[in-house]
């Protein structure tokens, strides 16, 4: 390495070593050379002992500096192949083939390049202590020649590794990661903008807005054609009120629900179950001109002759609890016209509005009883059969009247409301208030309902098999789920009756007959015209 002492030795020159984005530049003066006998100190100059300094450099010194840079690399090279030789020749495991003097700096300049993991080294203008050209390592300084890492204030950059963010997004539909490109941000999780779709129809939702439902997204129109409550009658969505909320109607019992315009469109109701006509289904219209829906009209009874046996059934069921109506009392179902005449000509009785459909006569008078119907041919009972009924007294009642075209067990507790007014009348008692006459006739009617349905459903229960007799007009056997359904809506007008008469007074009815029994509670108000407290 005596070549490469001679270029350094004496030399008073001055190298930069700069990062041209910043324009700082690092001076070195009189660099020390190999040989320690005219060493001069590491901190002085040998001739003057001026400390080394690091000052800006002008754009003179560009040329001659850069020819200093090139014989230094081509004397780091030259080293670095010397070294390599005398390893080669001392270990005699490997020959080299002859190369020409090119190719070898070519090779010793692509291996002073890589550079090793040596530590950082502190700032200063002397070599580091011990490290020595060949190793391919780096000056005292910390800079380093061939690897081109260089910072202007003499520290080594060493490249450290890049923390890329791990979390990668994923699509809440397809749970892949989301690469580059469009994707949606929406009900706290990320999509693919094909994967975000309506839980309605499974199609992608590309509108600016969406309607959910829990966790599940839909289409605004999808969200209403599923949650948007739609009118029962008409079938259209029901439309909002002027404070944007949704108002309709419901039948308590039946959840029938319908837009507030029906009730003054002249929808007709149904006149036993009381449910609105919808617009794709006719009900059938009665001689009076009353609504009849489907399922109703499957029990109706419609003419005397039919409503007979169910009454000789309440009779048995009056006789059953020790009640038995001694005399006879004539049963006549009517329409609606003889019944409101044959009310008109009472001089006493208690008429539950706004329609009354049952009367316990006392008065002599000629009514018009529907004796025998007519089948429907274009939807309407026309030609009912009607005859004139001459009413005599010879007791206390002189009829009872039922409208006809009810299902069997209204008919059958508007009969056992009637019988209770028969056989109060036929025992002698006072005339009582309305709310207890009246009160305790429902409280008859709701324990004739109790006992049907209770007998239907054993009925059911043994599975025993249904039979019709079209000549009584009576259903043997289990009843359907909705005559089932439609004598617990009866129980339930009763039940829930707000007039002060029948509602009021058949609740304190109901309560006496709970606390005290039928039996002594027909006593007390006997004896004193109220219910027993």
């Amino acid at each position: 390495m005596g070549w490469f002492n001679k270029i350094f030795k004496g030399s008073n020159q001055r190298l930069r070593v700069g990062n041209n984005k910043h324009h700082h530049h690092v001076y070195y003066e009189n660099y020390p050379t190999a040989s320690h006998d005219d060493e001069p100190s590491a901190d002085t100059d040998a001739d003057n002992d001026e400390p080394h300094t690091q000052e800006p450099s002008t754009s003179e010194d560009n040329t001659s500096n850069d020819q200093e840079y090139e014989d230094i690399d081509r004397a780091i090279a030259l080293s670095l192949l010397e070294e390599n030789q005398e390893q080669t020749s001392i270990s005699g495991k490997y020959s080299t083939p002859p190369v020409d003097e090119d190719e070898q700096l070519a090779r010793a300049l692509q291996e002073s390049m890589v550079v090793g993991n040596s530590p950082r080294h502190k700032n200063g203008s002397t070599y580091d202590n011990g490290n020595a050209y060949g190793t391919g390592d780096l000056y005292g300084n910390g800079h380093m020649y061939g690897g081109g890492n260089v910072y202007a204030n003499g520290d080594i950059y060493y490249p450290r590794p890049i923390n890329f963010q791990m979390d990668f997004r994923i699509c809440a539909g397809c749970n892949m990661e989301i690469g580059h490109g469009r994707f949606l941000n929406c009900l706290n999780s990320l999509w693919h903008p094909e994967c975000f779709r309506c839980y309605g129809c499974s199609q992608p939702i590309s509108e600016y807005e969406f309607s959910t439902s829990g966790n599940y997204p839909f289409h605004k129109a999808c969200y209403r054609e599923r949650y948007h409550p739609k009118c029962d009658v008409c079938s259209h969505f029901i439309p909002t009120n002027h404070a944007g909320l949704i108002e309709y109607r419901a039948h308590p019992f039946w959840v029938q629900k319908y837009c507030p315009s029906h009730e003054h469109d002249t929808t007709p109701r149904c006149c036993s179950c009381e449910r609105m006509e919808p617009r794709n289904t006719r009900y059938v219209e009665l001689n009076d001109g009353r609504k009849l829906c489907l399922e109703c009209l499957d029990s109706a009874v419609m003419d005397t002759m039919q409503c007979q046996p169910l009454y000789l059934q309440i009779q048995d069921f009056y006789e059953g609890l020790n009640m038995k109506v001694e005399q006879e009392v004539p049963l006549l179902l009517v329409e609606r016209q003889a019944l409101n005449e044959a009310r008109e000509g009472e001089k006493n009785g208690h008429y539950h509005m706004p329609e009354t459909r049952g009367l316990c006569l006392s008065e002599e008078q000629t009514v018009s009883t529907v004796r025998k119907r007519s089948k429907h041919g274009t939807g309407n009972w026309a030609g009912n059969i009607t005859e004139p009924y001459k009413l005599t007294r010879q007791c206390e009642v002189t009829a009872i009247l039922i409208l006809f075209g009810l299902p069997r067990l209204l008919t059958g507790s508007i009969l056992a409301h009637e019988m209770m007014h028969a056989w109060m009348r036929l025992k002698g008692f006072r005339t009582l208030s309305q709310d207890v006459e009246e009160g305790i006739c429902q409280v008859m009617a709701h324990k004739w309902l109790e006992a049907e349905l209770a007998a239907g459903s054993k009925n059911s229960n043994a599975a025993s098999s249904s039979s019709s007799s079209s000549s009584q007009g009576l259903k043997k056997g289990p009843r359907s789920q909705y005559e089932r359904k439609l004598g617990e809506f009866f129980k339930h007008q009763i039940e829930s009756d707000a007039s002060p008469v029948y509602g009021d007074g058949f609740r304190a009815g109901r309560l006496a007959v709970h606390k005290y029994g039928l039996r002594k509670t027909l006593e007390h108000i006997q004896m004193t015209g109220r219910f027993p407290v």
